[in-house]
């Protein structure tokens, strides 16, 4: 019989041993994002000096929690990809399980209302669209994965997000459980689709140096057309 266990275990600690450093922590929560940035700016995010950010930042590519962005003579660094954000996500998620007392205060409240999950929406405002589209019928789910339905493509197409030529129908998304709502939030292709264009359509606004957004006037009419409330 074979008891091979199915996850290696040194490799799970390795991985975790990558977070366990606050300043490779730093580093990643800087990417959060979805952005490149240069060493330099994440030694100054993480607190550390250059050539300590270097040994971090070759750790974490080692690890392949982060990629690296030739431009010319620069180098700038980024998460590797939505598993590796969703890693990050999922321990925040475990923050805020284990010390409630503190995640009720510790975090910026615009964090809580909105803001970017690697690339796609979370915090309140993307618990509140997933539940509203959900509530309508918006979504299918086959296995675990997450497709626009008819319906759902039609309400998104009405409110300006899609395009009545994307192929909506090939777009997968997954359910990510949001650290601050401890409810799901959509991620995968479709969310980060619709966030990208929740940007381009001018529905949300970045804030400088921080992951909140800023929801406009258009967007607020377009996310009541949708049905999504956040009282």
């Amino acid at each position: 019989m074979n008891t091979r266990e199915p996850i290696d275990a040194h490799r799970l600690a390795a991985v975790g041993g990558l977070l366990a450093e606050p300043a490779r922590a730093s580093i990643m929560l800087a990417l959060m994002d979805g952005t490149s940035r240069p060493a330099s700016e994440l030694a100054r995010r993480a607190g550390v000096t250059p050539a300590t950010a270097s040994v971090h930042l070759r750790k974490l590519c080692d690890g392949r929690m982060l990629s690296v962005v030739p431009q010319g003579r620069h180098r700038y660094f980024r998460i590797a990809g939505e598993e590796a954000a969703h890693l990050v996500e999922a321990l925040s998620l475990m923050q805020s399980v284990t010390r409630p007392d503190k995640a009720a205060h510790a975090f910026d409240p615009k964090l809580r209302q909105a803001r970017t999950c690697y690339r796609h929406l979370a915090g309140r405002l993307g618990v509140a669209m997933f539940e509203a589209l959900s509530a309508r019928g918006g979504f299918t789910v086959s296995s675990g994965a997450i497709a626009l339905s008819r319906s759902g493509c039609d309400a998104l197409i009405d409110t300006g997000l899609l395009d009545a030529d994307d192929c909506a129908d090939r777009l997968e998304g997954r359910p990510c459980v949001d650290w601050s709502e401890r409810r799901h939030h959509l991620a995968g292709t479709l969310g980060s689709l619709l966030t990208q264009r929740m940007f381009e359509r001018g529905w949300l606004r970045k804030r400088r140096d921080s992951r909140a957004v800023i929801v406009s006037a258009k967007g607020e009419r377009a996310f009541d057309a949708l049905g999504v409330r956040l009282d």
